[in-house]
């Protein structure tokens, strides 16, 4: 393959802008960062009511420890078609803090009013309350910026984000809980903690994302989908899946049998869903390799591309590669040049997949051009590694 042309050294790659920006970005950007402000003093403050500064701390130690494996299961979900860094930050900080205080809103005043016991709140109002207030992020951004959320692996991760957030707040509150102890649990200070994170952190850490993925699918279902009536039906379908199950959960430890044998049951139950929803996201990840390679196979046979490119844009193993090629030899700059260029591509090529399927994207034909106009910016920069010898075979 012939490298792009331009013998002067590599500029620094500049930075795509959307052609079609939306309205209030910046201020819902500032919003978000207020309320993540807001929600770590939150968090701060709720740790405190474990009694004293080390069960203040190992409660936010405790609900950190899952934090960095969860977010890498979500990452190489996110690797092919990385959402926007601002909605996943957004996502978080909404589960985080502004679930949460819906949620417990709803859950003080729905006990204090009908005078419910504490099995009661965490069997049907919790579920009832908790649901809807993460699923609120993802209905809000699906009617916001419908292209955000175009597809099931999409809703997967941010129902998956939401989650976390959610869970990393309440489970700061239940270690703190556990380290004061109660009459009804016999250990109490560190050891109370411990056992609360062998429990929340290590056996059931994927709860609250599981609970709010069946929404996430749903919403993922039916963005496709030209018949609002079908979106409405697809969407309180999943809504209502995300209660059952998180009821189910809390249903089993609050009036399950003495012998815990509701639990294990309920555990079993949701560890098979989890696998299902594992094993369904694992193959709509593969399928997007798949997709990538079509798409870009067909961009250059419109000779947007050229075919040799195809594989350092749509295998991690080549694009990799590439980068270290354009950076080993041409410098630093270069190697981010190239890693623009594929995110560029990757993006485009997708899109153009969607429209060519008959799939409605907002301005996706203006979007697609623009998109091809920044690669074409980058190409004087542009350095690939050498033709493979399979491209011609392949396509």
């Amino acid at each position: 393959m012939t490298e792009a042309t331009a013998v002067r050294p590599p500029a620094a790659p500049t930075r795509y802008r959307e052609p079609f920006r939306q309205r209030g970005r910046t201020a819902l950007i500032v919003l978000f960062v207020l309320i993540a402000v807001a929600g770590v003093v939150g968090g701060v403050v709720i740790s405190q009511s474990a009694g004293d500064a080390e069960g203040a701390g190992l409660s936010i130690f405790y609900a950190m420890i899952p934090i960095p494996f969860l977010w890498l299961v979500y990452w190489w979900l996110d690797r092919y078609e990385p959402e926007p860094r601002r909605y996943k930050f957004a996502a978080f900080v909404w589960g985080g803090v502004v679930a949460v205080a819906i949620a417990l809103a709803v859950e003080v005043w729905a006990q204090n009013y009908w005078d419910l016991s504490d099995e009661a709140t965490a069997s049907f109002v919790a579920p009832l309350a908790e649901e809807p207030a993460k699923c609120l992020f993802l209905l809000l951004t699906f009617v916001r910026a419908r292209r955000v959320i175009d597809g099931v692996l999409d809703g997967i991760i941010y129902a998956g984000i939401v989650g976390i957030g959610f869970a990393f707040v309440e489970n700061i509150g239940y270690y703190a809980a556990s380290y004061l102890g109660s009459p009804d649990i016999a250990i109490a200070g560190s050891e109370g903690v411990t056992t609360t994170f062998v429990v929340r952190g290590i056996f059931s850490p994927f709860a609250h994302p599981l609970f709010t993925t069946a929404f996430g699918i749903a919403i993922g279902l039916a963005v496709n989908r030209r018949s609002k009536v079908v979106r409405v039906l697809i969407v309180l379908v999943g809504l209502a899946v995300s209660i059952g199950l998180h009821g189910l959960w809390n249903g089993s430890l609050s009036y399950g049998p003495d012998n815990g044998t509701g639990f294990v049951l309920a555990y079993l139950v949701l560890a098979a869903l989890l696998l299902a929803v594992a094993v369904v996201a694992i193959v709509v990840r593969v399928r997007q390799v798949r997709v990538l390679e079509r798409s870009l196979s067909y961009v250059a046979d419109r000779g947007w591309i050229h075919p040799a490119e195809i594989p350092y844009l749509s295998r991690f193993g080549y694009r990799k590669a590439a980068r270290r090629y354009a950076r080993n030899n041409y410098g630093k700059p270069a190697g981010q040049v190239v890693k623009q260029y594929q995110q560029l591509a990757t993006e485009m090529a997708f899109l153009h997949d969607a429209l060519m399927s008959g799939r409605h994207k907002p301005h996706g034909v203006e979007r697609t051009y623009a998109l091809l106009d920044a690669m074409y910016a980058l190409r004087p920069a542009l350095h690939l590694p050498p033709a493979l010898h399979t491209t011609a075979r392949h396509y």
